[in-house]
């Protein structure tokens, strides 16, 4: 049986498949024959025999059906020595929508601080969080791996805030949302497998690791309802790429995410709530003592409702941080020397850890030892949990992420998305990346010709990053003096 309680915890352990004991069958004999000892002896060419004769690719992995390894577009694998899921992981991996995120905004601007985290850093901790999680509740490690490398890819320059401009200004074709981009990337536009008639296929993962990635399997006008009457504004497909959406969701459970995906949002909560208070307190922007003060605790809770927890008590979120703040790990005060970083670095590894088995035993509570993949069952959060990660995320907002929207700099983002959209689309396509040019110039005239071409530039301005943004917004006005540029529009 499955016993959590023994399980320990660490960030600092290895999450690599190296790492793991190797699987049964042909790959643990290539890995026995591909050992340091028998490298040495076998000839290069025999080891190009052996990994030829191994075939991963015929039999779906433990847990998930041969419908779960079928692929939008069939590929025919040269190397079969890797598993369907390993593919997966390694696509996205390698893609340049990933590498793009070391320059997008997570709480702090890239390149403001050298100890703060930015997009990517973030996917990759989410990643060995999750990682961790599914292998503990017996989902294939490289799927969930993928889907938490995966979850931020559609998000634009300038984080939340760039979404919420490009959402307005693409409001007439059915709105923007990072989530849906990301499924967009996906499928479409990363480079990586055409499909037989022409069109692009994306990064062409598996049924299993796509449908993985949906936070939100819904479409815009199928949103929740919020308590307000309201739908959410939070989706995760455009309408034009709906057939590869229902193909992907085929046999699901109406507007339910699959195991996966819930182990991927937990991972992302987990890691978004403790590494950005690691961060502000690394960069001085709270002491966590602070919040000893009724008033601060005050500013907090007000925060954790108004962006997380509406309809919150102050008494449980009380209750909540004053759980976190017992905690022998707690750092209530840091004055910058290397044991203060040795306790702040103790204190998220002891979070995280914390958090993660709280949701894996709670969900073996219910659900009993068997693995669990896919809709065998739903991942139980307890609800003391839930709340404690609200709380450590409102102290993010209030302490760092409402100071830094307070600023000019909010404004002047959000105006440099509006201009590079609106150039864009007066040039004839003029600014835009090749591969966009060529989809405006596919588009040709008629009805709704005009739209098809606006989704292509909220999707080049998506995938720029807060860099390339500002520096494209500098060349088409003509303000980068220094490089010689005159005005481009």
């Amino acid at each position: 049986s499955t016993t959590t309680s023994a399980w320990v915890w660490s960030t600092q352990s290895s999450t690599s498949p190296a790492a793991e004991a190797p699987p049964s069958g042909h790959n643990g004999l290539v890995m026995d024959e591909l050992s340091h000892e028998n490298q040495q002896e076998l000839p290069l060419e025999g080891v190009a025999e052996m990994l030829a004769a191994v075939d991963r690719t015929r039999e779906a992995e433990p847990g998930y059906s041969a419908r779960d390894i079928e692929r939008w577009v069939r590929e025919d694998y040269h190397n079969k020595y890797r598993s369907h899921f390993e593919r997966d992981r390694a696509r996205v991996l390698h893609s340049s929508a990933l590498r793009r995120l070391a320059a997008k905004t997570q709480v702090v601007d890239p390149g403001a601080d050298d100890f703060a985290r930015n997009r990517l850093t973030h996917s990759l901790e989410v990643a060995q969080i999750g990682r961790e999680i599914g292998r503990l509740m017996g989902c294939n490690p490289d799927v969930v791996d993928a889907a938490c490398l995966s979850h931020d890819l559609g998000h634009p320059p300038f984080g939340h805030n760039g979404e919420t401009e490009l959402n307005a200004l693409a409001g007439d074709i059915g709105g923007f949302e990072g989530n849906a981009q990301t499924l967009r990337l996906l499928v479409r536009l990363e480079p990586k497998v055409i499909a037989p008639d022409g069109s692009p296929a994306g990064l062409n993962l598996t049924r299993a690791a796509l449908d993985a990635t949906c936070k939100y399997p819904w479409r815009a006008s199928e949103a929740p309802q919020q308590a307000d009457g309201t739908r959410s504004r939070k989706f995760g497909v455009y309408e034009d790429d709906l057939p590869v959406f229902e193909w992907m969701r085929e046999g699901a459970p109406a507007r339910t995410k699959c195991l996966e995906a819930q182990v991927m949002d937990l991972a992302d909560d987990i890691s978004y709530s403790v590494h950005d208070v690691e961060d502000a307190v690394a960069a001085g922007a709270v002491r966590l003592s602070r919040l000893k003060d009724p008033a601060q605790r005050e500013r907090v809770f007000d925060k954790t409702r108004e962006w997380y927890l509406p309809g919150a008590e102050d008494a449980e979120m009380d209750e909540a941080l004053t759980r976190l703040e017992n905690a022998p790990e707690w750092a209530s005060e840091m004055r910058g020397s290397r044991q203060d970083l040795a306790r702040l670095k103790d204190m998220t590894s002891q979070l995280i850890g914390r958090f993660a088995t709280s949701a894996v035993a709670a969900t073996h509570r219910v659900t009993g030892s068997d693995p669990l993949t896919r809709y065998d069952a739903s991942l139980v959060v307890p609800h003391e949990t839930d709340v404690q990660i609200a709380v450590l995320k409102g102290i993010a907002v209030t302490y760092v992420m409402t100071e830094r929207d307070s600023q000019v700099v909010y404004d002047r983002q959000r105006e440099t998305l509006r201009l590079l959209v609106e150039a864009m689309m007066d040039s004839d396509g003029r600014y835009l990346a090749p591969e966009f040019r060529g989809d405006w110039h596919d588009v040709g005239g008629g009805p709704g010709a005009e739209a098809l071409r606006l989704r292509i530039v909220i999707d080049q301005v998506a995938s720029l990053t807060d860099t390339s943004a500002v520096r494209l917004h500098h060349r088409i006005l003509g303000t980068d003096r220094r490089l010689g540029d005159t005005p481009l529009w």
